[in-house]
């Protein structure tokens, strides 16, 4: 009698923890979907108040705005195309220097080259280097960085003139600087993201890789590195995002010439410092302006992230 009254209990327990924990699942699914679409709505609201905000302008200057090269405020003249092409560039400069040191070190950091203990070290170095404000690198950019880069425009200058990149006599801050000031600041984005997608890989796969006998080298370049690439090419992405929308530290480097010139020794400016530095003092025609700049920088880091989908899914489907 005891024993099965015992028995009925436990089964009301467990069919009241049962239904207990359907609530929760269901609770908890209700909770996911609210903060998916609460993330959308925000991103929605950002989107219309930007464009609210950038309607005079854009029904003052039209599409024209992307091709107008002409930033004047007294004339109400506005055009971005020298700061998209300062934001471009200087990404594209940033993406050149960090993407192979930042896949060379999360190599360096997911094998076992070093002890466990230096590694970890290194690795703890990786993640200080992300949490340095972007002031503080700007304030090295101006006192170690510009004499440096400054150094070696006059180097390129001199010998490699005849090339347009390389045409304009460096006299200090310019696109050559903001584009490596920008790589160090993307590296422990590039570096974190890769290094994690290698670490996450099967170890069989370096097993039978060295089995069927590859050496190491061999394995890394064509069994992980290829196996990991999805990964890799989207924090790429999410770096060149970052780039893209970086402010303080270009701001402070790059110049902040509203001039469009091929050469990367010359002053330049990007959508990010040109808001950064005239919206405060912005009235009338050019408030509208600038947000339409924001817009325009929003566009663009918009068809970066589905060009980023679009690559992952197709190296993905690649791959599998």
């Amino acid at each position: 009698m005891s024993v099965s009254g015992y028995s009925s209990r436990s089964s009301a327990v467990t069919d009241s923890r049962s239904v207990t924990e359907k609530n929760l699942d269901t609770g908890f699914r209700w909770l996911t979907y609210a903060f998916a679409i609460g993330i959308g709505l925000i991103l929605i609201s950002i989107a219309l108040i930007i464009i609210v905000g950038a309607w005079p302008a854009i029904v003052e200057f039209n599409v024209g705005f992307f091709a107008g090269s002409s930033w004047n405020p007294v004339e109400d003249e506005y055009g971005t195309l020298m700061v998209i092409y300062g934001t471009l560039v200087s990404s594209f400069i940033a993406l050149l220097i960090a993407v192979p040191l930042g896949v060379g070190a999360a190599i360096f950091l997911s094998e076992d080259f070093l002890p466990e203990q230096i590694r970890t070290i290194l690795v703890f170095l990786v993640e200080i280097l992300a949490a340095i404000p972007s002031v503080v690198y700007g304030l090295w950019g101006i006192f170690v960085l510009i004499p440096l880069t400054r150094t070696l425009g006059l180097w390129l200058n001199a010998n490699f003139g005849w090339i347009p990149i390389f045409s304009t006599e460096p006299s200090g801050p310019g696109m050559l600087p903001a584009g490596i000031i920008l790589a160090i600041m993307i590296l422990p984005i590039i570096i974190a993201i890769s290094r994690d997608s290698l670490a996450s890989l099967p170890p069989d796969l370096r097993q039978a890789s060295l089995g069927l006998g590859a050496t190491r080298w061999e394995t890394i370049f064509r069994v992980l590195i290829p196996a990991a690439i999805s990964g890799i090419v989207g924090g790429t992405m999410l770096a060149l995002g970052r780039a893209m929308g970086e402010t303080m530290a270009a701001t402070m480097i790059i110049g902040n010439a509203n001039r469009l010139n091929i050469s990367i020794l010359d002053p330049a400016n990007t959508i990010a410092s040109l808001i950064a530095n005239q919206f405060a003092e912005a009235s009338g025609l050019q408030v509208s302006a600038l947000m339409y700049a924001g817009l325009v920088l929003m566009i663009l880091t918009f068809i970066v992230n589905i060009f980023a989908e679009l690559i992952v899914n197709k190296i993905k489907a690649k791959y599998e």
